[in-house]
């Protein structure tokens, strides 16, 4: 299967490139793309940049340029329930946004002509249950804002009371991929849930010190299982 892997930041993109076999490096539209294998399967992986502007340009043009069958996004986000700890892997079985509104008459969270929640693709969601058991399956909002605080949290959590998880970029990537009939299969992991600590930055800094490997050898065994 052709699959395209989308990544916000340098740290992620480094844990992604020791997965991939065979790597050529090519720039298209300002964009550095990595091809290669992980597994059966021709990747195409890159680092888009964090944000939705910086998500939507970088998948457009990734699906434009090499049609993958599969858009996996992957890397960290914040926790967004007490029930979801540092190091735990969130899938978005639904997506959404946490700071679009287009005004009366339209729902909270909907970008204008598109449905309120996107959806990872559920061949991939049942293999990944099947590898991580330990998989949380939930809602994950994205906004272009990085959240530090339990009363940021709140204020998600009152439009989305079962938000699982928050990041910037995922929301962006799922739309771009219903508009282009792309399938899309959304993984991260927590780095810091705001409000289970006081101190959520020094949370954060510690994430990275742990270093995810985790979350992207699943996805190794993931790609390894889907055929």
């Amino acid at each position: 299967m052709k699959i395209g892997i989308i990544v916000a930041m340098g740290k992620e993109l480094r844990l992604l490139l020791n997965l991939i076999e065979n790597q050529k490096e090519v720039t298209e539209n300002g964009y550095k793309i990595y091809s290669g294998n992980i597994g059966q399967h021709e990747v195409y992986a890159m680092q888009c940049g964090i944000g939705k502007v910086n998500a939507a340009i970088g998948t457009l043009s990734l699906i434009d340029l090499f049609s993958p069958e599969l858009v996996i996004n992957t890397g960290v986000a914040g926790g967004a329930d007490l029930s979801v700890g540092q190091m735990d892997i969130v899938v978005g079985e639904r997506i959404a946004y946490h700071d679009v509104w287009c005004g009366p008459g339209t729902e909270y969270g909907a970008a204008s002509g598109f449905p309120l929640y996107f959806e990872s693709d559920k061949e991939v969601l049942s293999v990944a249950n099947s590898i991580q058991p330990d998989i949380i399956n939930g809602l994950i909002c994205s906004g272009d804002k990085f959240i530090a605080s339990a009363e940021e949290i709140n204020e998600i959590k009152s439009h989305f009371p079962d938000a699982m998880a928050v990041d910037m970029e995922s929301a962006t990537i799922a739309q771009v991929c219903y508009l282009k009939q792309t399938k899309v299969f959304i993984m991260r992991v927590i780095s810091d849930t705001p409000g289970a600590e006081h101190d959520n930055s020094k949370q954060y800094e510690n994430f990275w010190e742990s270093a995810p490997e985790h979350t992207f050898e699943a996805l190794a065994q993931i790609l390894n299982k889907l055929g």
